[in-house]
């Protein structure tokens, strides 16, 4: 994955870079990270609410011939309705539903809900790796996404 801030010419560049593999992997970039508010945005200078800059990133993902995205499962809806059903979207800021602790994360869903919104895949790390028994909470996300 690649950030899709760094613009057309590194987006197109990582791209390139892929197409001689017999089997080039997902390219995917990241928009706004899922611990970033408005606030934070406005702090590095962008003035757009998170929602209009994940959407311009998206697109010019799209536009510069990426696979996907990284973006907050709050986003699916408008990436895939401006990308369709066949671009890709990650979305890490997973927590479970019985236990929303966010951490440094403001922009979060349930497994379940992120699924349902139309997430590819899923990026949950904390709620299984602070967990008493993370085989047993792994084993529980799948049987709820099942």
């Amino acid at each position: 994955n690649v950030h899709a801030a760094g613009g057309s010419r590194m987006l197109c560049s990582a791209k390139e870079a892929i197409l001689n593999f017999d089997k080039p992997p997902i390219l995917v970039a990241v928009t706004v990270l899922t611990s970033m508010e408005r606030d934070d945005l406005s702090g590095i200078g962008i003035y757009t609410t998170v929602a209009e800059q994940v959407f311009k990133l998206a697109k010019l993902s799209k536009d510069n011939g990426l696979d996907g995205v990284v973006c907050s499962p709050k986003e699916i809806k408008i990436i895939r309705k401006e990308t369709g059903k066949d671009f890709i979207i990650v979305t890490p800021g997973i927590r479970l539903k019985n236990k929303i602790k966010k951490d440094d994360q403001k922009r979060v869903e349930t497994p379940e809900k992120a699924i349902e919104m139309g997430a590819n895949y899923l990026v949950i790390g904390r709620p299984i790796t602070k967990s008493i028994n993370p085989l047993k909470t792994l084993k529980q996300i799948n049987k709820a996404l099942s």
